[in-house]
């Protein structure tokens, strides 16, 4: 064969390569980057869906917990891997919450990604830490005026931080932000009762709830939990609206991911969602069900954008990154 046709062959073999690794697909483990230390939430839900999705997919799922500067770290790794199928990103509103509230945007939340799909929702809990009194949250707010307090987040710019600072002012006491790298690390202060109170997840903060180990106040959202059903919402206890923002818990892939390997996970991770022993799991955690697919799932990511815009604004939350 001469120069010429050895060039275009090899130009042909490089062209199919894409098509290949596509159609292999996995043939390697994958890797879910976590932006939040083990132990919290975003961890166990990550956790919960990558087994039976590894099962289905003949590889593992390695999760690989990157920590730090309220999730962008882990993100940003995630935006900047290899488009093919071998590293994704299993996220929750921090995704873009915490680049509007540090004014720090090393990826484009809505454009960097190519959405997988919508896991669900969970409402956040004002959880009382042992250290404090009070067994409601008028009760709390009684014992805790005049006091100077923390509140604890599981990061900066995330939605408990702004429902911490919410908390502080609309209720008018004096309490300091105390931001943690994850829920586990701010569940362990908390315990020892070196922060007075947080807004958790039930998915990490449920088992010390249950043990009554924490005290549960009043939640966000739009919907009481059926497990905490004499907890009232923070509307109700004469809060204000903006306690009722709704995040989401999802999983991305790097933008440019070939489109067959991002319908084809969509597919499954669906198919897990809505399995009758995950929608018991998840509820039992807490966590309400709510699938999305890759389109509609965008749209959420960029509603949530808009509005946390808006009240970050509205709260000046902005902070040093």
């Amino acid at each position: 064969m001469d120069r010429r046709g050895i060039l275009a062959g090899m130009a042909a073999l490089t062209l199919a390569r894409p098509a290949l690794a596509q159609g292999t697909w996995p043939d390697r483990p994958i890797r879910w980057i976590v932006p939040f230390p083990p132990g919290g939430s975003t961890d166990l839900w990550a956790r919960l869906m990558a087994e039976p999705m590894a099962a289905e997919l003949g590889q593992p799922i390695v999760i690989d917990n990157r920590g730090g500067a309220g999730g962008l770290i882990g993100t940003e790794a995630a935006a900047r891997s290899t488009p093919d199928g071998h590293t994704m990103l299993f996220t929750i509103t921090t995704h873009v919450t915490s680049p509007v509230v540090l004014r720090r945007f090393p990826y484009d939340p809505v454009n960097d990604f190519a959405p997988i799909g919508k896991l669900g929702v969970t409402p956040l809990v004002l959880c009382a830490s042992p250290s404090t009194q009070g067994n409601t949250v008028q009760e709390f707010v009684a014992w805790a005026r005049g006091k100077d307090l923390s509140y604890g987040s599981y990061a900066p710019g995330s939605s408990g931080h702004a429902y911490g600072q919410m908390f502080s002012d609309e209720a008018r006491l004096n309490m300091t932000h105390v931001a943690y790298r994850g829920e586990g690390p701010m569940l362990q202060d908390m315990l020892a009762g070196n922060v007075a109170c947080a807004f958790h997840s039930m998915a990490a903060s449920g088992g010390a709830i249950r043990s009554r180990r924490i005290r549960p106040l009043a939640l966000s959202g739009t919907r009481r939990l059926p497990s905490l059903p004499e907890v009232p919402l923070m509307e109700e206890a004469g809060f204000s609206k903006r306690f009722a923002f709704s995040g989401f818990i999802g999983l991305l892939a790097p933008a440019r991911t070939p489109q067959p390997i991002v319908d084809r996970t969509a597919d499954l991770f669906r198919r897990v969602v809505e399995n009758p022993a995950t929608q018991r799991r998840l509820l039992e955690i807490d966590t309400i069900p709510d699938w999305l697919g890759p389109a509609a799932f965008r749209e959420d990511i960029a509603r949530c954008l808009r509005e946390w815009e808006v009240i970050a604004t509205e709260l000046n939350l902005f902070v040093q990154g």
